[in-house]
């Protein structure tokens, strides 16, 4: 048996976070085209409510260090589980989200254990890669928008593994669970010195999101050619007519037409509504691997050579200031 696939299972004690169960899903796939296992690696102090579950993800065995330390996230902590876990696991593909917790934990390992690592990931594949007349076989492809979006890079680590990425949220496809999967736990004992149970977490506060465009079936998005942030009060008006989440580009957010929480696309979240409305977004890489898997894109701008048209399923080309008013004044007619 090839060296495993581990996957670390980010969670709050009470549930999995669905980008952990996004990455056994994409795990599953990668572990049958590299003949291997799949493991999960899970820490906390209430981990056992979790392994059916996590089986059902098409896990083989779960690596888990189960202590009271462990309830709260602490880097240095942690740190120290995760490479224990590591060391029996033996794998050669490492996955974590795109989390805070991911990106504190994912560097500190790769540091560790001098290896490479892949931030903020939106897709993973399985390839050769020949340079200088050498051929490296069955090599993690880890793909990501870089330069500002403007361009999607495959980035392969031939040498310094295990291959390490983290993955943006919602942009692997959740596959339905089968519970009549089984398979083993390996309880991994971990001792922490004084030194490292010295911080305490004196107050956890917890800030409610008021903006959920994960689970929206309708996002109604806008851009830097909104113009201003008086013009955004229009799109709030048009969303709530149509019961939809109100999105943004992160030119939008970066001008302060609206906050980050609104942002969608590779620094923002990453969405798949029912319909998209796209206004005045011009349609750079790093929006665009955020929300180009929605089921209807209607995108409407000014520049008929924008490229959000390259993507969209409705075109109109006009100016929003125009064309805004008229779709709100017809919902509402719509609704009389």
């Amino acid at each position: 048996m090839k060296k495993s696939i581990l996957i670390f299972i980010e969670n709050n004690g009470e549930s999995i976070q669905d980008v952990s169960l996004e990455l056994l899903s994409k795990g599953n796939e990668l572990k049958k085209k590299l003949n291997t296992e799949l493991h999960a690696a899970i820490i906390g102090d209430n981990n056992t409510e979790f392994y059916g579950k996590l089986y059902a993800f098409g896990v083989d065995i779960i690596y888990s260090v189960n202590d009271g330390e462990f309830k709260e996230f602490k880097t240095l902590t942690y740190t120290k589980a995760m490479l224990k876990i590591i060391k029996e696991s033996n794998p050669q593909i490492i996955l974590y989200g795109a989390t805070n917790i991911g990106r504190d934990l994912a560097p500190r390992i790769a540091s560790s254990l001098k290896c490479g690592l892949t931030a903020d990931c939106t897709d993973l594949r399985i390839g050769d890669f020949e340079y200088m007349k050498k051929t490296w076989r069955n090599l993690l492809y880890q793909i990501r928008p870089a330069w500002g979006g403007n361009i999607i890079a495959t980035i392969v680590n031939p040498e310094m593994h295990p291959q390490m990425a983290t993955v943006r949220e919602g942009v692997m496809h959740m596959i339905e669970p089968d519970y009549s999967l089984k398979g083993k736990v390996v309880e991994v004992s971990v001792k922490l010195s004084d030194e490292e149970k010295k911080i305490t977490i004196l107050k956890k506060i917890i800030k409610e999101k008021t903006v959920d465009l994960k689970g929206a079936n309708i996002i109604v998005s806008g851009g830097a050619g909104m113009g201003s942030k008086g013009n955004f009060s229009k799109m709030f008006e048009f969303a709530k007519l149509i019961k939809a989440e109100v999105g943004a580009s992160r030119a939008a957010v970066d001008f302060g037409f609206i906050s980050k929480d609104h942002q969608v696309g590779q620094t923002g979240t990453v969405v798949k509504p029912r319909v998209y409305f796209a206004f005045g977004i011009s349609g750079a890489v790093q929006h665009r691997v955020g929300m180009e898997n929605s089921g209807t894109i209607i995108a409407i701008n000014s520049d008929p050579d924008a490229p959000i048209f390259d993507i969209a399923h409705i075109k109109i080309v006009g100016d929003i200031n125009t064309i805004l008013p008229l779709m709100i004044k017809t919902y509402k007619e719509m609704g009389k």
